[in-house]
């Protein structure tokens, strides 16, 4: 019997499935002409006993769409033997989502950035299918493809439309299609319960499945789940039509058992916070059956493109020793970041210290950029997150790693079993995945804390120079102040000799003494033994390398690289296992080798959880700790030079309100003496031709008594009005 089989211009053979289904298989072939690998479905008896016009509806739709996220129709030709219609499409090498998600790495969902990246690909595919007024009525992992490019991107395709339809939004249908699992539930009560129930379906039946699909790829399993699987098809109808609005999951775990129902995520789902707050609703909208709440596909095409288009920030929170993921919308700006940042951390705004790249996030982004324009950050150079009112650090526990299956003693006789310990090696396989996640996310971790130390040191010595500098500038300024004032004072005391008059008000020297003493024996001192400490001597910088010298980090351990070898060695052992159980019946040598295999399998999960526990895991959570003291004493510095930097501003204040007064009160005074000077001068110069009377001496000196008795007079700076205004420039101070 020959396997193989062809068409005018394809070949392949009925050994190498790729799938199969109720009306035919897909199978891997190859064109004649240039050796290109291609698809081809072929339809079995069952198909052909369907209506002439449903049969050649799946070709009529697969000729109307032409999209990059639906499987590419290559022709429709005539298999020589049968005489049958085969489907001639791309080969999708990745395979179906379902066996993607079959996969022990996806026990639990897909990566967040592959889970984006399915949902993108197969929103535009069913957008291409409603704008040709077409519905799938099969939508399910098994029917989306990874399609591998030349520049080795994935794209997810839609494919199987045997069960799609023309149907406008106002139109509806009667027939019966799809998977169960993935069915609407008036579809479900009808096809799989087999109730009598007249009720005809509209086109958003593929949001429903699209929204069980969507759950299935985020966590690894379907939404709900009776006790039993399918065999409890009464439980299954009864969670679906049942559940409360926003409810995402309904899972029974025992026999007749209550129902615990959850409108979120799981934990162990591979997505972030931030991702989840995102896609929760989504999920909600499209598993509605509330006709009043149900979505339409503009609304979900419209929710979609809004998350899609927002921007991924990574963040580091040190504090907690914690990536999280922060989607900033495009038009949003730094301040609804800074929400958003709350919302995952409960750290308010005003005590976040965002820093990127060695300085500050404002610094780089300032506060009306809009988010479209932010500079994209990675998994290992993220956002560095810091709160000013808490210096603890503490790594944040996560959840408990699944436990590694034992095998039944192979001591024992007739304990093989080929199928259980397949199961077994599979689930082995998936912990190993696990450990080798949380291994790679801690031992990152390890090496964003180094950097947080890094930057953040440099930040504190950056603030301390710039203080010291204010600090340095500020003395310059009070010297040349104080240098001015002096000559003032020694100048009034010749005037007031000279007229007369003998005490001379010390208001303005005392009021720089003051000054003197506040910036020198104070804020002076306190900055520069700052700057000695922690920029000279490099104190933090010198605490933090005693404090981790001893500590070999997971990566210069090599920590990853063992946990990745670990891995693939209990993917080659549960590829062994699938062999044996397809085998079924194994010769004696080959149930020793099934033996050795399991021996491996367990030794080999001890490796991975010893090198999770004793290895990696203890060592960062030291490094938090050390990293908990080293943040106690560098918050400390910072908020010590932020503190100085204010006081020197409000210092800077006072001596520019001192030099405006001084400034004032001089002009007050010499504009009094002129005026005082022109009124006797010329009052008297008819009569003493310029000679100035010994009355008109006791008038002048009166009158300068009276000026002297003003309260706000603080100096005479006699000569130095320039100066003094040269001074009050804050420009100036600012050089």
């Amino acid at each position: 019997m020959s396997f193989l089989r062809g068409s005018t211009n394809y070949v392949w053979c009925t050994t190498s499935v790729l799938g199969k289904g109720a009306t035919g298989a897909v199978y891997q072939g190859v064109n004649k002409h240039n050796g290109e690998p291609v698809a081809v479905k072929t339809f079995n008896q069952l198909s052909h006993m369907r209506p002439l016009d449903v049969q050649m509806r799946e070709f009529e739709v697969l000729e109307k769409v032409k999209h990059e996220n639906i499987v590419k129709l290559l022709a429709i030709e005539e298999e020589h033997e049968s005489r049958g219609k085969v489907i001639v499409m791309e080969l999708c090498t990745g395979g179906s989502l379902f066996t993607i998600l079959d996969d022990p790495e996806n026990t639990y969902g897909l990566q967040e950035d592959e889970f984006l990246l399915v949902l993108e690909h197969l929103t535009a595919g069913m957008k291409h299918l409603r704008d040709n007024n077409l519905v799938h009525r099969d939508l399910k992992p098994g029917n989306i493809m990874k399609f591998l490019s030349d520049d080795g991107l994935p794209i997810y395709k839609l494919t199987d439309f045997g069960a799609a339809r023309e149907l406008h939004e106002d139109q509806e249908f009667m027939s019966l299609y799809g998977t169960e699992e993935y069915l609407h539930p008036h579809m479900y009560e009808r096809a799989v319960l087999r109730k009598p129930v007249a009720k005809t379906f509209g086109a958003t039946v593929d949001l429903w499945s699209i929204g069980v699909t969507l759950y299935h790829v985020a966590t690894g399993n379907l939404p709900f789940r009776p006790y039993g699987g399918r065999r409890n098809k009464e439980t299954m109808h009864y969670i679906t039509t049942e559940k409360a609005s926003g409810v995402l999951s309904g899972v029974q775990t025992s026999e007749k058992g209550s129902i615990t129902w959850s409108r979120e995520l799981p934990k162990n789902c591979q997505l972030s916070d931030g991702c989840k707050k995102l896609i929760t609703p989504i999920l909600a909208g499209l598993l509605e059956l509330e006709s009043q709440r149900i979505w339409s596909f503009e609304k979900f095409f419209a929710e979609v493109t809004k998350t899609l288009d927002r921007k991924l920030l990574h963040i580091f929170h040190t504090n907690r020793v914690q990536n999280i993921r922060v989607y900033l919308h495009p038009d949003e700006t730094y301040e609804r970041l800074q929400c958003l940042i709350q919302d995952q951390t409960e750290i308010s705004p005003v005590n976040q210290i965002l820093l990127y790249k060695s300085t500050y996030l404002l610094t780089e982004v300032g506060l009306d950029l809009p988010g479209r324009s932010y500079k994209p950050t990675e998994m290992h150079k993220p956002i560095l997150l810091f709160s000013k009112e808490n210096n603890n650090v503490t790594l944040v526990p996560d959840s408990d790693i699944p436990n590694f299956p034992k095998f039944p003693d192979m001591s024992l006789p007739k304990l093989t079993s080929v199928d259980s310990d397949a199961g077994l090696a599979k689930t082995a396989c998936s912990v190993g995945h696990v450990c080798k996640k949380r291994v790679e996310k801690l031992s990152q971790n390890s090496q964003l804390i180094n950097k947080c130390v890094h930057v953040f040191t440099k930040i504190v010595t950056e603030k301390l120079k710039s203080v010291l500098s204010k600090s340095d500038h500020l003395q310059s300024v009070f010297k040349c102040t104080k240098y001015l004032v002096e000559i003032s004072v020694r100048g009034h005391k010749s005037v007031n000799n000279m007229i007369g008059i003998k005490n001379t008000p010390t208001d303005l020297k005392d009021e720089l003494d003051k000054l003197s003493d506040e910036l020198n024996n104070s804020l002076s001192l306190a900055i520069q033994q700052l700057h000695q400490r922690y920029v000279k001597e490099r104190t933090l910088t010198r605490e933090w390398q005693s404090a981790t010298r001893s500590f070999k980090c997971p990566n210069k351990n090599r920590a990853p690289a063992k946990i990745k070898t670990l891995v693939e060695r209990l993917r080659d052992s549960w590829q062994h296992l699938l062999r044996d159980r397809a085998t079924r019946s194994l010769t004696y040598n080959d149930e020793q080798f099934h033996v050795l295999e399991i021996i491996k399998i367990t030794e080999t999960s001890r490796r991975a959880r010893t090198l999770l526990d004793t290895e990696v895991q203890p060592v960062v959570t030291q490094l938090a700790d050390c990293m908990a003291d080293w943040y106690k004493m560098a918050q400390t510095v910072y908020l010590q030079a932020q503190i100085l930097d204010k006081d020197f501003d409000t210092f800077e204040h006072r001596l520019l309100g001192f030099i405006e007064r001084a400034n004032d009160t001089d002009a007050s005074f010499h504009d009094g003496l002129v005026n005082v000077a022109k009124v006797k001068f010329t009052s008297s110069g008819a009569k003493h031709a310029g000679r100035i009377s010994a009355q008109d001496i006791q008038a002048l000196r009166a009158s300068l008594r009276g000026l002297r008795d003003i309260d706000d007079l603080v100096s005479d700076i006699k000569g130095n009005n320039e100066m003094l205004k040269h001074l009050t420039e804050p420009s100036k101070l600012c050089d």
